[in-house]
């Protein structure tokens, strides 16, 4: 049996990447990948380009995705197929790392890139971040009530109930990352007030949970609801389009606890079938170059080391939260079994 592939750059699905591996399909290096296809695939054909070696990537096509190729991961730890896994987030990233499934390198590429987004033991580095913020539909609020709109708590405001708030139910992604990183941040009452106000309100009738931070920020740039919670890419999109949009960076200044930023992450996978490829696909993805490219992109990543070059509407100048994301990760299985019994009951 043979397959075709119109270029050597191969776009798995679970179903193809099994009759691929029952045919002995080629590769010098494996990928499962979380962020956009759209977004990681041209980084990737440069670094085939680059060094000749033939990449096989799977992007998971299931919505969601970052935990299908999590789990598929831990159900191949024992016969690893995979050699790097690059996600679009961080939390689950460390609690793979912390059940044994990835392997420690230290990449001479992130010397430059900070401890904070870094694993002591060198099992996952984190880049090209993301901002947890409110997306905000600039027909239906004011500039002056733009400036009001400061803390996390505003969205809760009663003054908004009328033209709508709203975030993604947060059991998946980078809402479940923000709310478990404020059980570490706020302490457990105060985050778990938060939490519950948010799942109180929409059983009122006066805040949407959403399936996901896109469906969230589409609903607030048609003008469905008046802000919400998401991440800057999905922004960036909306701003992009020349919708009617502004985005706010919640919590900053004194007193604030700043607006959470949520790298990327790469990692090699322990007994990695072609580990010296995997190494040097880890060092290409983890290069200035390739935060300089995410941060022009559409998704427009923000580099976590100021060196990199970005645009103008990529912001750095903001306060970000202070996390340990090895706590957050560590405490993510928990926290999501937790918001599971509130959210889905």
């Amino acid at each position: 049996m043979s397959l075709i592939f119109p270029r050597p750059f191969r776009v798995l699905t679970p179903l193809v990447l099994g009759l691929l591996a029952s045919c002995g399909a080629d590769a010098d290096v494996v990928i499962y990948c979380a962020l956009d296809q759209v977004h990681a695939e041209p980084l990737l054909e440069r670094f085939e380009k680059e060094t000749g070696l033939v990449v096989r990537a799977e992007f998971d096509v299931e919505a969601n995705k970052t935990i299908g190729l999590v789990n598929r991961l831990r159900a191949e730890s024992s016969a690893t197929r995979c050699d790097v896994f690059w996600n679009n987030e961080v939390a689950h990233t460390v609690a793979l790392a912390e059940e044994g499934v990835l392997a420690s390198y230290d990449s001479p590429a992130a010397a430059d890139i900070p401890d904070i987004f870094r694993d002591e033991e060198r099992r996952w580095t984190g880049f090209a971040a993301r901002a947890r913020v409110f997306i905000v539909n600039t027909d239906l609020v004011t500039p002056e009530e733009i400036g009001q709109i400061t803390s996390m708590w505003d969205l809760f405001d009663p003054k908004w109930t009328e033209k709508g708030v709203g975030m993604a139910r947060p059991l998946t992604g980078t809402t479940l990352t923000h709310m478990t990183a404020l059980y570490s941040v706020l302490g457990e009452e105060r985050a778990r007030e938060y939490v519950e106000t948010a799942k109180r309100l929409n059983e009122e009738g006066k805040l949407s949970l959403t399936s996901g931070n896109a469906t969230l920020m589409k609903q607030v740039r048609e003008g469905e609801l008046a802000f919400g919670w998401t991440d800057t890419d999905d922004y960036n999109v909306a701003r992009e389009a020349g919708k009617p949009v502004a985005c706010i960076y919640p919590d900053q200044g004194e007193g604030g606890i700043g607006t959470l930023l949520i790298p990327n992450s790469v990692a090699l996978l322990k007994d990695a079938p072609h580990e010296e490829a995997a190494m040097q696909l880890i060092d290409f993805i983890l290069a200035e170059q390739t935060e300089r490219e995410l941060a022009f992109a559409r998704s427009a990543q923000i580099p976590v080391r100021k060196s990199v070059e970005r645009p103008g509407y990529v912001l750095t100048d903001f306060d970000p939260m202070a996390v340990d994301f090895r706590v957050v990760g560590g405490d993510l299985p928990k926290r999501q079994e937790e918001l599971k019994e509130l959210f889905l009951d």
